[in-house]
């Protein structure tokens, strides 16, 4: 197993800034000139939080002062930045939380902090609208003693959690029931609900009660300004002839584990030699990850980089001859889009997957589609990609071609603005 050095990647400079035509439109238009923003986000850092940070930057063109709250992270430290017009706070949380009692700790950290910065915000900048960012379902919590006070709450849904809870720990019980209240009085005390695909949207009006004038779907896609295609980088192949690349969280739920046995039965079962795997990605499930890529006997074949910053990222999607998801097909995932798939598409990269609703709404003919949670079947199909050229740029193409004319964030930015013209209504 290869752990990349990153001070051996080609560091080339990230795309410059440049302002896109959706920023210039929305500076001119001002529908948000004279808002004051709060947005809460938990499980990741801003900038890192490629959605959030892509919603900002839009909420700022269209005028309004925007505050965010957020964890610290790796390369994120400050407790205080000033980005592109974003007031950023960023609070303390437990490392990697696992389990009953590590949940509990990080909630409880990410409330009490949560709540001390927001009162914070609220006296010295003020804010008429909070944006809470799920997981978890109890940033309601934060925005009840405002919303008392006349100020309103959006909710972002990013992910289920109940269908999260049973994908992580294959059961229900207890837990799983105080999800779905949680999700409940999220859905209840919220104004308007941003939902990312429509399998959410749905959910906000079975699960949520939510009016459909209520409710808007905004897909995360990604900002053509801010990619960069980058070199090929022979060095990411470790002398072999094709890169498959993944870029996502290394979780449990997100099926690392069934990738590595494609790759075992492509390297040793289908005797190939030929293909280096590179993944980039931290998380919970990393270490467990390099462990089984070693009982595999992987390590030769398998590049963990773990959370790399952007120009690493976007070299080894350049790079890469195929992308993989290998997210198992369960009530979550089929319901949800993932990012990395979009970004897949961006880079103009073929993509092999399990079939999974969103994942294949989103892909279409980008795609080729393994059977359920089946790594044989998703083995075959990384390898009739990897030996048919021809059919890696068609798809490619179309994918590429799919983001620049529905799928990219230059698509969502008047949906939001609408979102936050209908809560100033309520």
């Amino acid at each position: 197993m290869n752990v990349i050095n990153l001070r051996s990647v080609n560091k080339g400079e990230l795309q410059p800034d440049v302002q896109s035509s959706w920023q210039d439109r929305l500076k001119h238009e001002g529908k948000l000139d004279g808002r004051k923003i709060l947005i809460i986000v938990e499980n990741l850092p801003l900038p890192f939080d490629r959605r959030v940070w892509q919603e900002c930057r839009t909420l700022v063109a269209a005028g309004a002062e925007v505050s965010v709250i957020c964890p610290t992270g790796k390369g994120f430290e400050e407790r205080y930045e000033y980005l592109e017009g974003v007031h950023i706070h960023r609070h303390p949380l437990p490392v990697d939380a696992k389990g009953a009692l590590g949940y509990l700790a990080e909630y409880s950290a990410a409330l009490f902090w949560e709540t001390v910065l927001a009162w914070k915000i609220f006296v010295s900048r003020g804010f008429d609208t909070i944006q809470g960012c799920n997981p978890p379902d109890l940033l309601f919590l934060v925005a009840w003693p405002f919303k008392l006070l006349g100020r309103k709450y959006i909710f972002d849904h990013h992910d289920i959690n109940p269908e999260l809870y049973e994908a992580k720990f294959n059961r229900r019980g207890l837990f799983w029931r105080l999800m779905v209240l949680l999700e409940k009085l999220n859905f209840k005390s919220a104004d308007v609900v941003i939902s990312t695909n429509n399998s959410y949207r749905d959910i906000a009006h079975s699960r949520g009660g939510k009016k459909p004038e209520d409710t808007f779907v905004v897909r995360s896609g990604p900002d053509l300004t801010r990619l960069r295609q980058m070199p090929n980088n022979d060095s990411l192949r470790n002398g072999r002839k094709f890169l498959i690349g993944y870029v996502g969280v290394m979780g449990d739920q997100e099926g690392i584990d069934l990738l590595l046995e494609a790759a075992h039965h492509i390297v040793f079962e289908r005797a190939r030699s030929d293909i280096q795997f590179c993944l980039v990605g931290g998380g919970p499930s990393l270490d467990a990850l390099k462990d089984q890529c070693r009982s595999l006997g992987l390590e030769d074949y398998v590049d963990f980089t773990g959370r790399a910053p952007d120009n690493v990222l976007f070299e080894v999607l350049s790079s890469a001859d195929v992308c993989v998801n290998p997210d198992r097909v369960n009530p979550m995932n089929d319901q949800s889009t993932m990012n990395k798939i979009l970004e897949y598409m961006a880079f103009s990269k073929p993509i092999v997957q399990f079939d999974v609703r969103e994942g294949r709404y989103s892909a279409q003919d980008a795609s080729l589609y393994a059977n359920a949670n089946d790594s044989t079947d998703m083995a075959d199909k990384i390898l009739e990609l990897v030996d048919n050229p021809e059919k890696r740029a068609r798809m490619g193409a179309y994918g590429r071609q799919r983001v620049e004319s529905e799928l990219s964030w230059d698509f969502q930015v008047d949906t939001l603005i609408d979102a936050y013209c209908r809560v100033n209504e309520r």
